[in-house]
């Protein structure tokens, strides 16, 4: 077997994510992973050349922030 075969056995995998659950606990563990897979995303685009996918999401995120900022003003004021 290769080495990439023996690293990626399911015991081993398993292993690695019972360590990471006691390490960061179950609270953590699903924010790392989603920053993680963020990550790898944009190292992927940045990879690849596709540069709109970063400049959409910050969109994205104004537009939602200015979404949430007028709705507390309207409850505030109403």
């Amino acid at each position: 077997m290769t080495v990439v075969g023996d690293i990626l056995q399911p015991t081993h995998l398993l292993f690695v994510l019972v360590v990471a659950l006691l390490v960061l606990g179950p609270k953590r563990l699903p924010e790392v992973g989603r920053s993680l897979g963020k990550g790898l995303r944009d190292f992927k685009s940045a990879l690849g050349g596709e540069e709109q996918a970063p400049h959409a999401e910050v969109l994205n995120q104004t537009s939602a922030e200015s979404t949430k900022t007028s709705s507390e003003s309207a409850e505030h004021f109403g």
